[in-house]
């Protein structure tokens, strides 16, 4: 590993080649907030999809990448004297000290939980009006389900065991059932989505990233059903040609490779 002194060096040589290309280099000249936005956002999902693949290697380049990105913006910002690197690691370090005070001050906690809840103590009085403020908009739905209940369990709005979670899981799936047989279909689509949001409110209580636990199974499938058109092809024949229970042949193979 290296030292502070060699990673503080990096850093700082990271920062003159962001100086340089942002000086000479006709691409990186025109950049702005704005344009490298969706970039940031596309390489934050390959960060996601490198740690869900355990690749360390992979971790390491995309951490680069969205590093370099930081470093793009911050750069940006000191073109217009609004603020530096300096300014956003200073920022950073001040708020973590302020939201840690069981760390930096006297406040004792007993566990994370109340970590967590202290966390969100603070940031009401920070001057936030909710809870849910930093929940941004534009996040995939099944992670601001997940954001939300932990947000709002963090000022003590939760069910108390997940028996009771669970029970509320059973209680939107028979809504959901009573919609469907009803043919209503603004109204199966409103329960179906109290099903999923109280499913990921289940897998909170489970120690279950839902996000991750759905990505894994979609990665699973993909895996068994390329494996079941390899496996199609390989004998000559199309899937389309193919009746079901041809195909769960080689699909009930794919599951012993793919579990």
């Amino acid at each position: 590993m290296n030292t502070r002194e060699q990673q503080l060096q990096a850093f700082g040589r990271l920062l003159d080649i962001m100086d340089e290309l942002r000086l000479k280099c006709p691409w990186d000249k025109k950049q702005t907030f704005e344009s490298l936005r969706h970039l940031t956002i596309e390489e934050t999902y390959e960060l996601g999809d490198a740690i869900l693949n355990n690749d360390l290697q992979e971790i390491k380049k995309e951490l680069g990448d969205v590093l370099l990105h930081i470093v793009f913006y911050a750069k940006i910002g000191s073109e217009t004297n609004d603020f530096d690197i300096a300014d956003v690691a200073n920022a950073i370090a001040e708020k973590l000290i302020h939201r840690h005070p069981h760390i930096y001050s006297d406040v004792k906690v007993k566990d994370e939980e109340e970590v967590k809840q202290n966390w969100e103590k603070l940031k009401l009085k920070e001057g936030k009006s909710s809870v849910l403020e930093g929940v941004p908009l534009s996040l995939p739905s099944m992670v601001k389900a997940n954001r939300i209940q932990e947000k709002v369990a963090g000022v003590g709005f939760d069910w108390d065991k997940p028996e009771q979670v669970w029970e509320k899981v059973q209680e939107e799936l028979n809504e959901l059932n009573v919609e469907i047989e009803k043919g209503n279909t603004d109204k199966i689509e409103a329960e179906f989505g109290d099903v999923l949001f109280s499913m990921v409110n289940y897998a909170r209580f489970i120690n279950v990233n839902p996000e991750n636990a759905l990505e894994r199974t979609n990665k699973k499938f993909i895996n068994r059903f390329q494996y079941l058109e390899q496996a199609a092809k390989k004998v000559g024949k199309s899937l389309h040609d193919m009746s079901l229970p041809e195909m769960s042949v080689f699909w009930n193979e794919s599951k012993k490779f793919y579990k």
